[in-house]
């Protein structure tokens, strides 16, 4: 049986919580600030005509900076050069985050509108070792909420005893390896991979 309308859904799942409503708002108060200063992780989801895209993005706790209370600024550090999330932004602006922070099973979620910066004195405020991001996602807040911890104890997410060794799984190289038909990645892509992710951080 598909449920194909809003009727059917709110027939299985009923009433919304009152509390699941009252903690929706559109800015940040100081307890959601709280949490994205404590944050080294978030999701960023973005839309384009191609689709959706959901890329992580990560660095020291706070490097999603709060300008004010309906306002954030996320560097856009170094990475593949993909950039899907920031084709999506030119031509479609929403956004969605979910912000953790290791060891509290409550999530930040997050959407609004975002605009991309080049603004060198903007840029500057974030440069790491000397290297400043090549542009900025400048975040306007339409709503923000936080999650429930029902999803983070039922996955175990922080407990290192549920956590799988890195070798029992395929290595980069590996899928790599498997997703190109052999054409890349493999052993040799391995062994140069820490020392690669060292010198391309920032």
């Amino acid at each position: 049986m598909w449920i194909d309308t809003e009727a059917d859904l709110k027939a299985l799942y009923g009433t919304v919580g009152e509390a699941s409503v009252l903690k929706e708002t559109t800015s940040l108060t100081p307890e959601y600030r709280a949490l994205i200063a404590a944050s080294p992780f978030c999701v960023l989801a973005t839309v384009g005509p191609e689709g959706l895209d959901a890329t992580p993005r990560g660095d020291a706790p706070g490097f999603v900076d709060v300008l004010d209370e309906r306002t954030l600024v996320m560097p856009d550090r170094r990475g593949n050069n993909r950039i899907d999330s920031l084709r999506n932004v030119v031509r479609d602006p929403r956004v969605g985050l979910l912000f953790l922070v290791p060891g509290v099973n409550e999530t930040l979620r997050l959407n609004g509108t975002a605009r991309i910066s080049a603004d060198p004195a903007l840029l500057g405020r974030y440069a790491v070792d000397g290297k400043i991001p090549v542009t900025a996602l400048v975040i306007t807040i339409t709503e923000v909420f936080f999650q429930c911890a029902r999803a983070l104890h039922r996955s175990a997410l922080w407990d290192a005893a549920r956590h799988r060794s890195r070798r029992e799984l395929p290595s980069a190289g590996d899928m790599l390896k498997g997703a190109s038909a052999g054409q890349a990645g493999g052993a040799e892509y391995d062994n140069g991979l820490e020392e690669r992710h060292k010198q391309t951080l920032y």
